[in-house]
């Protein structure tokens, strides 16, 4: 029962109850939570008070919502150090997760200029273009879109995408990878997004735009990652 005489406002209280069940392994990651309706009912208390405690902790990333489906209760977040590169296959295995993927799109195009550009293509030269949904354990972690040179990776098909990426250039194409300029933001996802990685909008993401560069310089990845804020925290070694 809530004490709905103390000053801790009653959403307060819900939250700490719902922590508490996360905590002691009611609700184990991954798991779904009651109803709105239905902890109004257990509670006793307005849709909009369960509505606001269940808001932050979604906002904390203990819980998280999925369109149509419910709430449930946030795997721990993956933690992706920034030095270092690795795919998403390699971070995932790391960590003990399956990582897995969906191909939504594959095929030549000619990129835009600024895609272009940071290629260092011609004009007349085409790219392969890759959009994925990552997952890690069949959970929906990240969108990447991806540009690679044509003339570098002729033999790129739809099976060597289902795996790492990173593995093809310098396994099959025999191609070594040096390193990587990138940059990361906070936005909020699109509508199209969050459809794809099962979120309801608003909703913070995380936005990072790589440019990669074999050994010899020569860039052969652009690639712009939107990754689940819920999902992923970055960190970084600095020293004075």
């Amino acid at each position: 029962m809530l004490d709905k005489q103390s000053p801790i406002p009653i959403y307060v209280q819900i939250e700490e109850r719902l922590k508490s069940q996360i905590s002691d392994g009611r609700f184990p990651p991954g798991a779904a939570i009651p109803s709105e309706r239905e902890l109004t009912e257990a509670f006793g208390v307005s849709r909009m008070t369960v509505r606001q405690a269940i808001t932050n902790l979604v906002n904390e990333g203990l819980l998280f919502r999925e369109k149509g489906r419910g709430t449930f209760v946030a795997v721990p977040k993956v933690e992706q150090p920034l030095s270092g590169m690795t795919s998403f296959t390699e971070d995932m295995l790391a960590r003990g997760m399956k990582p897995s993927n969906q191909l939504l799109t594959f095929g030549k195009r000619k990129p835009d200029k600024q895609v272009a550009e940071e290629l260092q293509l011609e004009a007349d030269e085409e790219v392969f273009f890759v959009e994925r949904i990552r997952y890690a354990d069949s959970i929906p972690m990240a969108i990447e879109r991806t540009y690679l040179p044509v003339k570098l990776f002729p033999e790129l098909n739809e099976d060597v995408l289902a795996g790492s990426l990173y593995v093809f250039v310098e396994g099959t194409a025999r191609l070594k990878i040096g390193g990587a300029v990138q940059k990361m933001e906070a936005a909020l996802v699109k509508r199209e997004d969050a459809e794809l990685l099962h979120v309801e909008t608003p909703f913070s993401v995380l936005i990072i735009e790589r440019i990669s560069k074999l050994s010899n310089g020569v860039p052969f990845e652009v690639v712009r990652s939107t990754y689940r804020a819920d999902r992923y925290k970055f960190t970084s070694e600095i020293q004075r």
